[in-house]
């Protein structure tokens, strides 16, 4: 098979060595980015791109299925393995589709779901405006105490005796502190509503026993496997087997059709190497650094929400010590010399999300490159010293100096080929 595509298609050809470049010549502190490693690409990238197999293994529609049920079996082995779970459904094309799978396996048309507001952490498939969550369900929210930037339990269980939710969601996308699934369970409980755990941002961390598991809490735990655990991009539902028939079928015919199975192959892939002894140490040096970053922002002047982090990004407040500098104009900054971070609404924002007055800085991807504390404080102070002075064309050269030396001294990927054989 080929591994160049310029014979057949230069202009593609040219847009994939630019992203290697791309990738390879900036460093990715987006929290939700990480590195696929080149086993998870070349599952990605495998002839089980051309094989249709909706229903699950052993049970297909389709004729010539025996080599993606080998496949989509070891991907739900190792994600029960490595998450502790009864069942997993490993179909779902992304988070949300996860999300939205879940749902529909425990609740009607109509029927309330509270979760957290998007500008206080939430994502947007746990029903903001517009969304098609927002479209088929009654959705409420709850926020994170805006002088504290955490979560308030007894705030929490007292909008959910207020608004008599069906469906209680936790986990969330941008929130930097470990949440209390037992909290959140006993919160649904008292209402007589279901829980759903996402920890689409937390996969890594929890398979890794760096944060504590809602698997075995709540009735479902949904996730994203290309994030903090590095597998094929896409999605998962893990539950208990009372609920594996309601799980699957929602997902199938549910909310999808045929499976993406290159996609299944490269969480089988990924999911092998988290269940590794080498990815525990991993997911604990994720944390360290986003440590180290959160005390090296706060040591140069920097709020930050929540006064630190328990997990794998810093998340940013500009209002009282940058009150003019947006999100936006932060991350474009930042951008320019190498640095690619995301603006991020903060709680109490009164920004949009397309502006925000915040910067979510994520650790993942810098640490699968290999960086340590050391490492991350050089980087630390390149944010600081870009966002202090963005205009300043000295400072910019500086920090892009200093981005192109940890670039050199922590590569990434090397002299992989733009398609894999």
């Amino acid at each position: 098979m080929p591994t160049d595509l310029s014979p057949v298609d230069s202009a593609l050809t040219e847009a994939l060595e630019s992203e290697r470049s791309r990738q390879r010549d900036t460093l990715s502190l987006i929290a939700s980015e990480n590195y696929a490693s080149e086993a998870v690409l070349a599952a990605q990238g495998s002839v089980l791109t051309n094989k249709y197999a909706e229903g699950n293994p052993g049970e297909r529609y389709y004729a010539g299925c025996e080599h993606a049920d080998t496949v989509e079996r070891l991907a739900k082995e190792r994600a029960c393995d490595l998450f502790s779970a009864e069942h997993a459904n490993v179909q779902p094309h992304s988070g949300t589709q996860a999300n939205f799978a879940a749902y529909q396996a425990l609740l009607d048309s109509g029927d309330r779901i509270l979760s957290l507001e998007m500008t206080h952490g939430g994502h947007l498939s746990h029903g903001q405006p517009y969304t098609a969550v927002d479209e088929h369900f009654d959705v409420v929210h709850y926020g994170v105490d805006e002088a504290t930037g955490r979560l308030d339990y007894d705030a929490v269980e007292a909008r959910a005796a207020e608004t008599d939710p069906d469906l209680v969601v936790s986990g969330f996308s941008a929130y930097p502190r470990q949440v209390d699934w037992e909290r959140m369970q006993a919160i649904a409980d008292g209402v007589g509503a279901h829980h759903v755990a996402d920890i689409a941002h937390l996969t890594g961390l929890v398979a890794a026993g760096v944060h504590p598991s809602p698997v075995g809490v709540a009735d479902l735990v949904t996730g994203s496997t290309h994030k903090t655990v590095r597998a094929g991009r896409g999605g998962m539902v893990l539950c208990g087997e009372e609920l594996a028939d309601s799980v699957d079928t929602a997902v199938m015919p549910g909310c999808q059709g045929g499976p993406l199975v290159h996609n299944i192959a490269g969480k089988a892939a990924g999911f092998a190497e988290a269940l590794a002894p080498e990815f525990d140490a991993y997911a604990r040096q994720v944390v360290e650094n986003a440590q180290a970053l959160a005390d090296r922002l706060q040591a140069r002047g920097f709020e930050l929400v929540s006064g630190g982090t328990d997990v794998h990004f810093a998340l940013v407040d500009f209002r009282e010590t940058h009150p003019d500098l947006t999100g936006a104009e932060a991350e474009a900054a930042l951008e320019a010399v190498g640095l690619v971070a995301n603006k991020q609404t903060v709680p109490g924002d009164d920004r949009s999300g397309k502006v925000g007055s915040g910067l979510r800085i994520g650790t993942p991807a810098v640490t699968t490159r290999g960086f340590d504390t050391a490492a991350t404080v050089r980087l630390a102070d390149a944010v600081a010293d870009v966002i202090d002075a963005p205009e300043d064309e000295a400072v910019a050269a500086e920090a892009a100096e200093t981005v192109a030396d940890l670039c050199e001294t922590f590569p990434v990927y090397g002299e992989l080929a733009v398609a894999s054989a």
